[in-house]
């Protein structure tokens, strides 16, 4: 694996094996840094020192639990709006201050700002997509909540070795029926600890275990009870695409027979190159059933990707939508307070279905 540079920053291959690992899985032992150098054959202070260094040049974002927001209780979905567009950057910072908004992008489509939203199991998600809407001045606004799951989980080959049409390291999701828990107030607590950035230190989860006032066996066992129970998907990286090497973000939308909208959901799920893939809603202005996330180095290498999928699945009807400006993104924070006072200061009466 050849060392690369992005921008000014240079990538040996120590760092990219590095990166390549841990935006899968981040050991949740009691000496994390320990494991990964015997995994890339370092030190522990020589993985904690190139850490550090990722970190500070931004390329890793945070580590931290990634929850299934379902499970936790909250409803979610992805939201594409349309503004004018003298006025898209001014709207994007409306919708972005709301605290369960975790990933909102500008792409070049009619529909020119795309954001997530998360709310907590006493709040109503349509409520706060109307109050945004209205505080944002939007002309129309589309609800795209999951329908299905087909996959999740970024894996960029931070080398850029894999073909574009390589099949995925990570099985195609297949969807299990997934209803909230009831969380005792000791895994809130672990859930509000493992949803923070990881501190960088030898034994990080033993200072996460004494701000909860337990024993690092403790915290690492629940946290390994959160990932059995399904709570937790994982505990991994975060990379910052764009600093990582990975300049093309093109959501890939498809056209589907209704029909057939699973047989092509696991297809597109199979590639390497599509990170997220979800069966969503159609309007009668937006006909597309399937998504597909592709983070590639280029241009080139996303329509590589996606003449390969047109090639083996026969699907034609697509539209793909680069994202042209990162407004927001953050991972969800859950059992935040801070969602019941923004519905307290911004949503209005009209604004409840």
């Amino acid at each position: 694996m050849p060392s690369k540079t992005v921008g000014r920053i240079s990538l040996d291959e120590r760092d990219q094996e590095l990166l390549n690992v841990i935006q899968t899985e981040f050991p949740l032992v009691p000496r994390p840094f320990a494991a990964l150098g015997e995994r890339i054959g370092e030190s522990e202070a020589a993985v904690m020192d190139r850490y550090r260094r990722l970190k500070d040049e931004r390329i890793i974002r945070q580590v931290s639990a990634i929850f299934d927001t379902r499970k936790l209780g909250y409803r979610s979905s992805l939201v594409a709006t349309a503004v004018d567009e003298e006025r898209v950057d001014e709207a994007a910072a409306v919708i972005s201050a709301h605290p369960g908004v975790s990933h909102n992008y500008r792409r070049d489509h009619e529909f020119n700002i795309w954001w997530t939203l998360a709310v907590p199991p006493e709040e109503d998600l349509q409520t706060h997509v109307n109050a945004l809407h209205r505080l944002c001045r939007g002309n129309s606004t589309r609800v795209l909540p999951t329908l299905k799951l087909y996959k999740i989980g970024v894996d960029l080959d931070v080398s850029d070795t894999r073909s574009m049409a390589a099949q995925s390291v990570l099985p195609a999701y297949r969807e299990t029926p997934r209803t909230a828990a009831d969380l005792t107030a000791e895994e809130i607590g672990y859930v509000l600890e493992l949803q923070e950035d990881l501190t960088v230190e030898p034994t990080p989860f033993a200072s996460m275990a004494d701000r909860l006032g337990t024993s690092e066996d403790a915290l690492v066992k629940a946290a390994h009870g959160l990932v059995t129970e399904g709570l937790m998907r994982r505990y991994a990286a975060v990379l910052n695409h764009r600093r990582a090497g990975f300049g093309a973000n093109a959501m890939s939308v498809w056209a589907v027979p209704e029909d057939r909208t699973d047989t092509y959901g696991y297809q597109l799920a199979g590639y390497a190159a599509v990170s997220h893939c979800y069966r969503r809603p159609t309007y009668p202005d937006w006909p597309y059933a399937l998504f597909g996330m592709i983070h590639a180095t280029s241009k080139e290498r996303v329509e590589e990707a996606v003449a390969d999928i047109q090639r083996t699945t026969g699907l034609d009807d697509h539209r793909l939508l680069y994202s042209t400006k990162e407004y927001k993104k953050i991972r969800v924070r859950y059992f935040d307070p801070a969602y019941g006072r923004w519905a307290d200061e911004h949503v209005l009466p009209a604004d409840r279905p």
